[in-house]
């Protein structure tokens, strides 16, 4: 035997008598005392109960933020690839396939504070500062629409933030309540005596149907309503800065995660963008716009270049309770030519 497998075997007979339950037998080591055991403690409980000191901004946990997790997670939390989206999915778990996110799902910031704390990021566990970790979950709280872009978080304002589904669990009581019901199993002689077949129901075009009179006649159906012809509206053409708009394909990419645009557009987290250019909000076929872009919609609001050029800078602020998680365009120069680029693909 090689020195090696025999020193992975040394190695596991120690682990093996060193745990608390053999060590007194065998004479190695001792129990971990009470105070060894709480410096170890990372645990953070749904009240903020053993919180560590510290705070963090959703301003500095942005920069963290993308640093450290967006290779993963996406900029604004949005998911890459096959990796966890951490915003967005409101109002979606009643649907057949619901996006679980930490704003749609989590009901404990706890939860999310303690896995980011003990897990993250990927491949470094545990080298974030409390600071940086306070600062990361400011920033997805603010991502999913939870808190405003001023907000710190701290032991002090922990338990200030209610998550939506936070009484969406229930206590998993069935073996008091339910499952007693099932213990006993009837194996033959299962119906009850009172039931039986009285009448067998046919329909028309039953070859079994014979000479017996149906019991039910199948309505004839209504006659579908007129159909008033509508004359095709051909949307008048966009004039645009063809230089400009090839600066904003280059700005777009930050935005490509959610939006697409093109003729094999396909709505994603966020609707295409074909054809934005003067078209009123919360309009793109198929796509499950927020309660608030639909309310803006109905409102009136219409996408022009005033309109775009405040909503980019500011989506949450400029429309509030919105789904984008996009904290904004900063620069001008950037936002005029995501403007330009935009009015390229409404021809």
């Amino acid at each position: 035997m090689s020195k090696f497998p025999k020193l992975l075997m040394a190695t596991a007979i120690a682990t093996v008598i060193t745990t608390p339950v053999l060590a007194e037998k065998y004479g190695l080591g001792r129990t971990a005392t009470q105070d060894e055991i709480a410096a170890w403690d990372r645990d953070v409980f749904p009240d903020g109960s053993n919180l560590p000191e510290g705070s963090g901004s959703v301003e500095v946990g942005e920069e963290v933020f993308v640093d450290n997790c967006a290779v993963c997670h996406g900029d604004f939390a949005e998911g890459v690839g096959n990796w966890p989206k951490l915003s967005g999915g409101a109002d979606t778990l009643a649907d057949e396939d619901p996006l679980k996110t930490v704003g749609s799902y989590w009901p404990y910031l706890s939860t999310t504070f303690d896995y980011v704390r003990r897990s993250m990021p990927f491949g470094a566990a545990q080298t974030l500062s409390d600071d940086d970790v306070y600062g990361i979950v400011a920033y997805i709280l603010y991502s999913n629409d939870l808190v405003d872009d001023d907000f710190v978080l701290s032991k002090e304002t922990f338990t200030s933030v209610k998550m939506p589904n936070s009484d969406g669990f229930v206590i998993d009581d069935r073996a008091a309540t339910e499952y007693s019901n099932f213990t006993n199993r009837c194996m033959s002689d299962c119906k009850p005596a009172a039931v039986s077949i009285t009448k067998t129901v046919v329909f028309p075009g039953d070859p079994n149907a014979g000479a017996e009179p149906l019991e039910t006649q199948a309505a004839a159906p209504a006659p579908a309503p007129a159909v008033a012809e509508v004359a095709e509206v051909v949307p008048a053409a966009v004039t645009f800065d063809e230089e400009l708009a090839t600066k904003g394909a280059k700005v777009f990419k930050k935005c490509k995660a959610c939006h697409k645009v093109g003729d094999k557009a396909k709505n994603g987290t966020g609707p295409i963008l074909n054809g934005i250019w003067g078209r009123a909000a919360a309009t793109t076929e198929g796509f499950k716009y927020s309660k608030a872009m639909l309310a803006a919609g109905d409102g009136g609001l219409v996408w022009t270049e005033d309109t775009l050029s405040g909503y980019l800078a500011n989506p949450r602020k400029y429309l509030k309770g919105n789904k984008m998680s996009f904290s904004g365009l900063k620069k001008e120069r950037d936002i005029a030519a995501v403007l330009e680029f935009l009015k390229s693909n409404s021809q």
